[in-house]
């Protein structure tokens, strides 16, 4: 068997595209909600505080919980 015939090994890393999701949607309609709240009522402001702050933090664990899925690599030992 010459080198090649040899099985080679596939070019750099797997991309990681993440799922689809309606957090983006969801806090920018909180964020809407909320600048709108600002010109018109307070307790609109709160309503909007509330969706902005929940899907952001809704957000931040799921990439946190998908980060920490990715295999890991340590190629310099």
């Amino acid at each position: 068997m010459s080198d090649l015939d040899k099985p080679v090994p596939p070019a750099g890393e797997d991309i990681h595209l993440p799922g689809n999701s309606a957090q983006p949607i969801i806090l920018t309609l909180g964020v809407t909600i909320l600048l709108v709240g600002v010109t018109m009522n307070l307790w609109i402001v709160g309503v909007g505080l509330i969706i902005t702050v929940g899907t952001l933090i809704a957000w931040v664990r799921d990439a946190i919980r998908e980060t920490n899925a990715f295999p890991l690599h340590d190629e310099h030992h």
